[in-house]
């Protein structure tokens, strides 16, 4: 489908693009101002009263300008997709493009995490303390440990779970213990997992704005989620794997709905239930899945054909964690006291409630920003905008509205950088909406690029 300007007087349409261009540059211009104010204020506040627990607010990070054997590969990734992705993702077939866009992502994901080494990059990013990586031996008995696991969440309890483990329900820990048990041993191997089955996440997204929306608004965002300003934190965070399940779940949502397929419905399913075992957080994807249900619109006939085995799939994970003896919701409400307990219980919240959304401008990027602006446009003129812009809009609104949620709760204060990767990559689409990609996918690339290269990042 293409699309063109009114052509009553060309003036007149090029005042509005001008008009629209110059708004654009007010949103990304107040998201600068965002950030620099969370940096400012941060910088106070952790010098003062030293509650921030973090190098370099808003970021888990420390100012350590360098370069690294990633560097050429990045600046290379960088460069050749500002100067033929728009054009090789308006061309290529669809097909040729959901691979091309996973392998840019993949190699911009890595690039990135080599800026730091191989070694500081990825390979010991996810045996820290802190991490997955230092608890495989307690499940040797993985049944007894299910059983036991709730006994160990808070931070006082008999070999209390290091912070990761704790926070997040055992499908998570088990996902890193089953790679070890198949032979895919260490650190390099689990950061091998996360950046390969993360990148995923934008083929997932594009699979569910053809399907819901439209082609031509999947083929402008592929550029975007490629080269997203993410990257910096899919490697290595196992938050990029949690993201690549949810988007996963919530495509094949998508395929259900539209193809009133059962078997979709089912692996859908399946996949919301093991996102929600992945983190506890991950529940709010239910909003999304809820506007692809709407989106959708099965008719009356096919609603209960499709709810079904989207409702058993949903209950296998579930099932087998409770069967085993894992106890989510006891989990959850021990973890709320576990936050409490740690630096989640001193973290101000009047400041991280809104440097909070500082971190996602530097996730998503200042294209990401602007396009936002122009998403809010398109719902505000529904009416009269076409089909597949509002239906891609009211995906991005959902996203957005998810993210905030989560922001409120007051359990993602600080390192929501990586957290909140689920959500943020459901934020990237809106930049389809913008004129001058290349522009703002240059902007997008530098932001990485300075990022990785100016700080020394947690994750």
């Amino acid at each position: 489908m293409i699309r063109t300007l009114p052509s009553a007087r060309p003036d007149t349409a090029h005042s509005g693009v001008s008009r629209r261009l110059r708004h654009d540059l007010y949103a990304a211009g107040a998201a600068v101002l965002l950030v620099t104010a969370a940096v400012l204020a941060g910088r106070h506040i952790q010098g003062t009263s030293h509650t921030l627990f973090v190098g370099w607010p808003p970021l888990l990070a420390s100012w350590q300008p360098h370069l690294g054997p990633g560097t050429p590969a990045a600046v290379l990734v960088a460069t050749a997709t500002v100067a033929y992705g728009p054009a090789l993702a308006a061309r290529l077939p669809w097909r040729a493009l959901l691979p091309l866009t996973w392998g840019t992502a993949m190699a911009w994901i890595y690039s990135l995490a080599l800026i730091d080494g191989w070694r500081r990059g990825i390979a010991v990013r996810l045996t820290t303390r802190y991490e997955y990586l230092q608890v495989i031996d307690r499940f040797h008995d993985i049944p007894a440990a299910l059983r036991d696991f709730t006994q160990h969440i808070l931070l006082h309890s008999p070999d209390n779970w290091p912070a990761h483990i704790a926070g997040h329900p055992p499908a998570a820990t088990l996902t890193f213990v089953l790679l070890d048990r198949i032979g895919l041993r260490g650190g390099g191997w689990a950061g091998v997992w996360c950046i390969t089955v993360g990148a995923t996440a934008c083929v997932a997204v594009l699979v569910t704005i053809r399907a819901l929306a439209d082609e031509v608004l999947a083929r402008r965002a592929a550029p975007f989620l490629a080269l997203a300003p993410a990257a910096v934190w899919m490697g290595t965070s196992a938050d990029a794997y949690f993201a690549a399940v949810a988007a996963w779940a919530v495509a094949l949502l998508a395929l259900a709905v539209t193809g009133r397929s059962l078997w979709w419905a089912g692996a859908s399913g399946l996949l919301f239930g093991l996102t929600c075992y992945l983190s506890y957080g991950l529940t709010l994807v239910a909003l999304i899945g809820a506007t692809v249900l709407a989106l959708g619109r099965p008719g009356v006939r096919e609603r209960p054909a499709l709810l079904v085995p989207l409702l058993a799939g949903l209950a296998v994970v579930p099932a087998a964690f409770t069967l085993a003896g894992f106890n989510w919701w006891e989990a959850y409400q021990l973890l709320v006291t576990r936050y409490q307990q740690g630096a989640g219980g001193i973290r101000p919240y009047g400041y991280w409630v809104w440097a909070n959304l500082a971190c996602t401008v530097l996730i998503a990027g200042l294209a990401t920003v602007a396009g936002l602006r122009r998403t809010g446009a398109v719902l505000i003129r529904r009416r009269t905008e076409p089909r597949g812009d509002v239906r891609l809009a009211f995906l991005v609104a959902a996203a957005l509205l998810a993210l905030l949620a989560a922001d409120l709760s007051g359990m993602s204060k600080a390192e929501t950088e990586r957290i909140w990767l689920p959500f943020a990559i459901w934020l990237l689409p809106a930049c389809a909406f913008l004129s001058r990609p290349r522009a703002w996918l240059t902007a997008q690339a530098v932001l990485a690029l300075l990022l990785n290269h100016l700080l020394l990042t947690g994750w």
